[in-house]
Order: structure tokens, then C-alpha cells, then sequence
């Protein structure tokens, strides 16, 4: 399995250490045509404004393919490209995900935190649901899901992760967490939507 981190800017060398030791072959994606060779996509926080501007008319294009017909997980600044409906600003999106997100919702850079929250039972995780490591950083606010979208993980009364078809998307940085169960949920996402072997789960 060859899983790509969108490695644009942002900490997407975090997100290749966690999926290198799940077993993944990772590919950092700098430019357009890698995709092409790539099972899956991490797209990782950073500033998603910035990653349109990197991505220019032609990579954006290409990611926007690219998210219609293979597995993608966006976190923090990843979940709001993959989004339907971007606030404050407004901004394009790759459409992959039916939400409407808000950036910036938990406020500035000190406004970050480490919380518990909640794992849930669903198609990405078998077990029942329980605690789970959070790391917010200037972290999005999922503020409506559409009817086709699945709740993984929640804070308070907060969705914090969701998926939909082969796309997930969370507010928060699993990466930078030592709870690998994010990470292997995607694994296993890419797993059954081709001819692949599932990764082991360690």
C-alpha cells in the first residue's frame, strides 16, 4: 500500500512517521503527477489558503480528481479544502466531504490545546467507542454535516472527525499524537475501496 502526504508545508513529515510505522510505503507529494502513483492522500494542517496558492490552477485541479476517486484524509487545514462550504473567510474547496466548516472557530495560535475526546463506534472502527487524544491548533469548527456524512470522533458536542464515501477529514492533528487509531482507520479506508492487502494492525 502507497499512501502520499501532501508535503506543501505544514508538519506532513509527522503524518509520515505515523503511517511508516503502520506498515504504509510513504510517498511525499510535491508535485501534481505523484498522484498518480499513490493509493491514498494525507492532506495535512498548515494554512489552506497557502495550499491553494502552492497548488496553483493545475494542482488544484489534478487534487480535485484525485479526491473523487481514491482515498483521502484531510486534518485541521486538510479538512477545510475537502469541505463543501468554507467560512470566514469564504474559500474554495475541493468538495469532497458534504460540511460546512468554519476556520479559525477555537481561536489564535494560543488558543491551542490538548482535550479528550471520543473515538466513536463506526465504519472506520469497529470497537466500542472511548477516549481519544486531541490536539487542536487553531483548529476549524465542523458546524453542519450533510445526510450522507458519518461522525468518527467528537469533543464535548463538537464533531471533530467525519467521514464520507472515501473521504475523512478531522479538526484536529492525530499526528501529533502517540494513539495511532486515526492513522489505522484510514489505512483500513484505503483498504477496502481496492485491490489492496490491509495494512496490519500493530
Amino acid at each position: 500500500m502507497r499512501v502520499g502526504v501532501l508535503a506543501l508545508q505544514g508538519d506532513f513529515d509527522a503524518h509520515r512517521r505515523r503511517l511508516e510505522e503502520l506498515g504504509a510505503e510513504v510517498v511525499l507529494v510535491k508535485k501534481p503527477e505523484q498522484l498518480d502513483a499513490i493509493d491514498g492522500l494525507v492532506i495535512p494542517g498548515g494554512e489552506s489558503g497557502t495550499f491553494l496558492k502552492l497548488l496553483g490552477e493545475d494542482g488544484f485541479e489534478k487534487l480535485k480528481q484525485f479526491v473523487r476517486l481514491k482515498p483521502t484524509f484531510g486534518t485541521c487545514a486538510g479538512a477545510i479544502l475537502l469541505a463543501t462550504e468554507v467560512e470566514n473567510p469564504k474559500q474554495a474547496g475541493l468538495g469532497a466531504i458534504d460540511i460546512r466548516i468554519r476556520r479559525n472557530a477555537y481561536g489564535r495560535q494560543l488558543d491551542s490545546s490538548i482535550r479528550e475526546g471520543r473515538l466513536l463506534q463506526s465504519s472506520v472502527n469497529n470497537k466500542p467507542a472511548s477516549p481519544l487524544e486531541m490536539v487542536f491548533i487553531r483548529a476549524p469548527k465542523i458546524e453542519h454535516v450533510g445526510t450522507g456524512v458519518e461522525v468518527i470522533a467528537t469533543e464535548g458536542d463538537d464533531k471533530v472527525a467525519v467521514r464520507q464515501g472515501r473521504t475523512m477529514a478531522a479538526t484536529f492533528h492525530p499526528e501529533l499524537s502517540e494513539d495511532t487509531r486515526v492513522h489505522q482507520a484510514f489505512l483500513d479506508l484505503i483498504g477496502t475501496c481496492g485491490p489492496h492487502t490491509l495494512v496490519r494492525r500493530l
